[in-house]
């Protein structure tokens, strides 16, 4: 008879083909998708780190994901071994109006800028040298989309918001004595930006050509809006280290740092233009299609861990990271067709996120974890804004882990995070004002597939 184990063995090793095909193809399709966790920086690079509500990210190193974390971690493995994770992020953003006024008329309904998204991680590491190890790792640190309604309220404030990124992270570790362990990795990391808005060209015309020959020809306030795209992209470089220790055989501390990214972004602007505007508003040059560039950093962060294994079944774990946001003070949009700079005020502070979490060790296949987490936003109430309706959030998570094999190992995390409600009263010229509150949540599912070869 055929045992439940040798059943589950089968299971996972005809499986692995056809997850491996869908994970390449959610790659291939998934950086449109991107969402932001707090701010926009995303932390999903393992199905084990997020049922850990990614306590103890730079100290744990039990799966490749340590080379987002703390490349030093790959010192603890020997062989080669593959991953490959998929987290499907349903984020809600629903804002509930309260007073909100545009140009030349009373507020319409509010929107939802949630929707469903798919942050995707692949690694690989390999034996070097018996105490020097390679890793590489393809990952999107970071990721933002809103989008709305083409009729709400907040329309000529935002419309669509989209970030993405794709880092490509070789790394290096090597292994000093059994107490110290060092890491180091460089970042090849590709940013493309979208945003979007609408335009009240029916205000626009009655206050630069006239009523008369706007009204004459149906141009009303608020009834004939057009739209504005920018896009852009560009290559940025940074680093990464870190340092393991491991004081005892059921201890460690670790400490890594990721360095920020400059990206010199260029694209254009594209303009959609109602049809019977009149001749002399279509043909200005301030609506022409042309050239844009900004300049974005992505902010460095660093995280301090610990793990320790109090039995052979329980595990506690722990960390705290920080995170330079007040770097991204303002975004600056400079147009090639001589039309004054766009510029959305920020003013970002720096964050220092908490984590715990406890793993119980059922028996050599099963693992199960909890984790919670308190992730402060960035974002400052006075400049909230319709495209980073962001608040700060308190993270609940679990997680399961099942090795079928001594070469495989399946992960699966689930979060539930819960967002404090985030108010805004934003004021922007001719886009009138935005007041109310964001009432946010969202949930994470993470699965992955390790390989030891």
């Amino acid at each position: 008879m055929t045992s439940t184990s040798q059943l589950a063995r089968r299971f996972a090793h005809r499986s692995t083909a056809w997850l491996i095909l869908l994970m390449i193809g959610l790659i291939a399709w998934a950086p449109a998708s991107l969402v932001h966790a707090s701010g926009f920086a995303l932390n999903e690079m393992s199905a084990g780190s997020v049922g850990n509500a990614h306590a103890g990210s730079a100290a744990v190193a039990e799966d490749l994901g340590t080379i987002f974390y703390n490349p030093a971690g790959l010192a603890r493995m020997s062989g080669s071994q593959f991953m490959i994770n998929g987290a499907v992020i349903r984020p809600s953003s629903r804002f509930a109006n309260a007073g909100s006024s545009i140009p030349g008329g009373a507020a319409q309904a509010g929107g939802d800028a949630g929707g469903w998204a798919v942050v995707p991680a692949m690694y690989f590491a390999t034996d070097l040298a018996p105490r020097l190890r390679f890793g590489i790792g393809l990952q999107a640190p970071f990721g933002l989309r809103t989008e709305y309604d083409e009729g709400w309220v907040g329309r000529y404030q935002a419309l669509t918001s989209d970030l993405t990124t794709v880092n490509i992270n070789p790394s290096l570790s090597y292994r000093l004595n059994d107490l110290v362990a060092l890491g180091v990795g460089v970042s090849a990391q590709y940013a493309d930006v979208k945003l979007s808005r609408a335009i009240d060209f029916g205000t626009i015309c009655l206050f630069t050509v006239g009523a008369i020959p706007c009204l004459g020809s149906g141009i009303l306030p608020l009834a004939n809006d057009g739209k504005v795209t920018v896009k852009g992209n560009d290559w940025g470089f940074g680093y990464n280290f870190g340092v393991l220790l491991s004081p005892t055989d059921s201890a460690r501390i670790g400490l890594s740092y990721r360095s920020q990214i400059k990206h010199n972004l260029s694209g254009n602007a594209s303009y959609q233009i109602p049809a019977n505007l009149p001749p002399g508003l279509a043909a200005l040059p301030l609506f022409s299609n042309n050239g844009v560039a900004a300049d974005v950093t992505l902010p460095e962060s660093l995280i301090l861990s610990g793990y320790m294994d109090i039995s052979p079944q329980w595990a506690i774990m722990g960390d705290v990271s920080w995170m330079r946001w007040n770097r991204f003070d303002e975004l600056r949009i400079r147009f090639n067709n001589g039309a004054p700079d766009a510029v959305m005020t920020e003013r970002w502070r720096n964050t220092v996120r908490y984590a715990a979490a406890v793993n119980y060790r059922y028996n050599d296949a099963w693992k199960f974890r909890v984790g919670a987490a308190y992730d402060p936003t960035p974002v400052r109430d006075e400049f909230r804004s319709a495209r980073i309706p962001d608040a700060d959030r308190t993270w609940l998570s679990l997680g399961v882990q099942f090795k079928p094999s001594r070469q495989d190992t399946w992960d699966l995390g689930y979060a539930h995070i819960f967002v404090k409600d985030a108010p805004i009263n934003r004021t922007e010229v001719a886009a009138g004002t935005q007041t109310g509150t964001y009432r946010n949540k969202v949930d994470i599912l993470s699965l992955q597939y390790s390989r030891a070869f």
